[in-house]
């Protein structure tokens, strides 16, 4: 599966050629017709629209069309739709990987770029990249102002732990760790940032009103982050019986606005598709 993502509908000339190539998931969400996927579906997008269809670039199968579950794609994903740039996304099958893109970047899964036909396959150094390149002004700047923003996170390795686990006397631990990081994360979103107080008047203001990480608009610390919350909040549910507490307002209010935006929501794969991905992962509770 192909999208194409034009700027206002028409690639400029001195537009750079990038493709995204990102894991395909295992649920197929495309109609089919014969041997290769047929269709289209189309989104608005920030600068244009998305026009979605099946790749001729190799078969279709069963399964891997759709957007498979991947923070590390999503976060590149959501990147390029930030910053507005004309690009193109392949699915691919993991299963089915084709002989071209074995060629292309041998040994390497995705998410991977390219970008003027140039491979480029680290995922922090494809974000450095993309953020020099494609700077302003007729690009974006996603940086963080405020430095705290980029490790305010939560940390997915205690998700991990707690939701690889087998072993019930280690749970309540292993949810405590979750739960402490969690907290570390919402008191950071809860706390205004330098720039919110006014040290001149007379209101002491205790609450953030910012909508994301470091202000109002998304940048990397985002792009980075809410792929992996949303995880977390789709598979502790489901596997675990763990919901983020309704108390944590301010992780919340920071998924509830990221469910609104495009950008988020357009990448995102399916609570299903992130279900069966960790369905071999999730470990039962095993006396």
């Amino acid at each position: 599966m192909s999208l194409s993502v034009p700027q206002n509908g028409v690639k400029s000339d001195d537009e750079p050629v990038i493709e995204l190539f990102v894991k395909g998931g295992k649920m197929a969400e495309w109609r089919k017709k014969g041997e290769h996927g047929v269709g289209t579906y189309g989104v608005l997008a920030g600068r244009g629209r998305v026009e979605a269809g099946f790749s001729e670039f190799y078969k279709a199968g069963s399964d891997g069309e759709s957007i498979g579950n991947c923070p590390f794609s999503q976060r590149l994903f959501m990147i390029l739709w930030l910053k507005g740039v004309v690009f193109n996304v392949t699915t691919v099958d993991l299963k089915r990987k084709p002989a071209d893109l074995q060629n292309l970047a041998p040994g390497t899964h995705p998410p991977f770029i390219t970008f003027n036909g140039e491979v480029k396959t680290d995922v922090n150094k494809i974000e450095e990249f993309l953020e020099d390149v494609l700077s302003p002004p007729k690009y974006i700047k996603l940086g963080a102002r405020h430095p705290e923003s980029n490790t305010a996170g939560m940390d997915f390795a205690k998700f991990s732990a707690f939701i690889k686990n087998s072993k019930p006397d280690a749970n309540e631990g292993l949810e405590r760790g979750l739960m402490k990081t969690l907290q570390k994360l919402d008191e950071y979103l809860r706390s205004p940032l330098p720039d919110e107080i006014d040290h001149n008047s007379i209101e002491d203001i205790k609450v953030s009103s910012r909508k994301f990480l470091d202000g109002d608009e998304m940048t990397l610390a985002d792009c980075n982050l809410l792929p992996k919350l949303h995880i977390v909040k789709v598979v502790a549910n489901k596997y675990r019986g763990f919901e983020i507490p309704k108390e944590m307002s301010s992780i919340w209010k920071y998924l509830n606005i990221a469910y609104t935006r495009e950008e988020f929501t357009n990448t995102c794969p399916s609570d299903k598709e992130i279900e069966i991905a960790y369905g071999d992962v999730a470990k039962r509770l095993v006396k």
